[in-house]
């Protein structure tokens, strides 16, 4: 799959012909430099690292300087692979023009960190019901977690408490409304995981 590095700007909303109002997610994605070209003869596989996000030159490392170099740019915050079908060449700059109006695209990023967090937060549960009966903390507690003797363990996967957050989550099939080239921006609809400018991956 194609695609191209980005950051989650924040959320919005737009009208479409109909007047009905979308909620959507502004995206400022590339311009992204095509850092290295893998080749089947070298790499024993087809693809380009693309690279995203200036940064400072002393906070790379000799061979990061090295390899960017190459590619006559400063080093990046962000590098990805993707695979193209367009031929692109070491030093090219893959634009938000990559991608139009109405086509649907995958955005896949990190999720916002909660923390540890209980089973009504985490998954959803109901509690224990009412507070009858002298239950004076029992509302948000899990309840039953197995059987005793037999088995005499915690099933694997048992929904519990536990840290949330904070994993790989890719949304597919957002349609992208809008397309902003000079300011590399790209506005799809719904939501994005990650906090405001987080990086997130957008694929076709």
């Amino acid at each position: 799959m194609s695609g191209l590095i980005g950051k989650k700007i924040g959320m919005t909303s737009l009208f479409d012909e109909q007047g009905k109002n979308i909620p959507c997610t502004v995206l400022e994605v590339g311009p992204c430099v095509v850092t290295q070209v893998r080749t089947e003869e070298v790499d024993g596989y087809s693809a380009l690292q693309l690279g995203f996000d200036d940064k400072a030159e002393k906070r790379a490392t000799q061979a990061a300087q090295g390899h960017f170099k190459k590619a006559n740019t400063a080093p990046k915050k962000k590098v990805v692979e993707f695979q193209f079908n367009t031929p692109y060449n070491l030093g090219d700059t893959i634009t938000v023009d990559h991608f139009a109006e109405g086509e649907f695209v995958d955005v896949s990023g990190t999720s916002k960190g909660k923390g540890f967090q209980g089973v009504v937060k985490r998954h959803g549960f109901g509690g224990v019901g009412q507070a009858t009966h002298g239950q004076h903390n029992r509302l948000r507690a899990p309840g039953s977690i197995g059987a005793a003797s037999y088995p005499a363990r915690v099933f694997k996967g048992m929904r519990m408490a536990g840290q949330m957050g904070n994993t790989n989550v890719k949304v597919q099939n957002l349609r992208v409304v809008k397309v902003v080239p000079e300011k590399n921006l790209l506005v799809v609809k719904g939501c994005v995981p990650g906090h405001k400018n987080a990086y997130v991956i957008v694929q076709k």
